[in-house]
């Protein structure tokens, strides 16, 4: 079961997914386009120099507990003596390109490459954390309003740019948890004595 380096194993997971869709079949025609797991910073493209057109930017913006499989995993958890904590990872795909074209075949594309494989399992999983063998993490559209896209992009250093939100569900935090040691025997007809009596 994957630990707590489970975030960072989806991400790369998804880095590596669309570089390798990306070297099957390129958006831009005698281009490479660059794909970056970026952070908040990575996004002022006037200072950091990660992101250099073409290139497809993969941006966590929000980590979420599952609320369907919250309470199931917890009462698993508390059976098993091992902590199970659902997580649903917010993601932005976003384009950079030189012109208009450009991002709009770097999007199509990466939105291709999700509708083939929605599903990474297995071999597609960065293998950084420990992932069980029939752990796999669903990755699909995300329905936001256009006020939510907009309210994001406020809170970033980077002006609008063309995106699509995306869900990695359900990547689970799974650690041992400190028990007590099990009763082995008990005491039966024991009285409380009191000193001195």
């Amino acid at each position: 079961m994957a630990d707590h380096s489970s975030i960072a194993a989806v991400s790369s997971s998804l880095v590596r997914y669309f570089d390798y869709c990306f070297r099957e079949r390129q958006p831009i025609n005698s281009r490479t386009t660059a794909v970056r797991l970026a952070r908040t910073e990575d996004l002022d493209t006037e200072v950091s120099q990660l992101i250099q057109a073409p290139c497809l930017a993969v941006f966590l913006y929000r980590v979420d507990f599952n609320k369907t499989m919250r309470a199931a995993w917890s009462a698993l958890a508390s059976n098993r003596g091992e902590s199970h904590l659902p997580l649903d990872l917010h993601y932005l795909i976003i384009a950079f390109g030189e012109n208009a074209d450009h991002e709009h075949r770097i999007i199509g594309r990466a939105m291709q490459c999700m509708e083939n494989r929605p599903i990474l399992s297995g071999p597609m999983l960065d293998p950084i954390t420990n992932w069980a063998s029939n752990e796999s993490i669903q990755v699909c559209l995300e329905d936001l309003s256009t006020e939510d896209v907009m309210r994001t992009f406020d809170s970033l250093p980077l002006d609008y740019k063309l995106s699509i939100p995306y869900v990695a569900r359900i990547a689970v935090i799974s650690d041992r948890l400190q028990q007590e040691p099990p009763v082995t025997h008990t005491s039966v007809g024991a009285r409380p004595t009191t000193v001195g009596a």
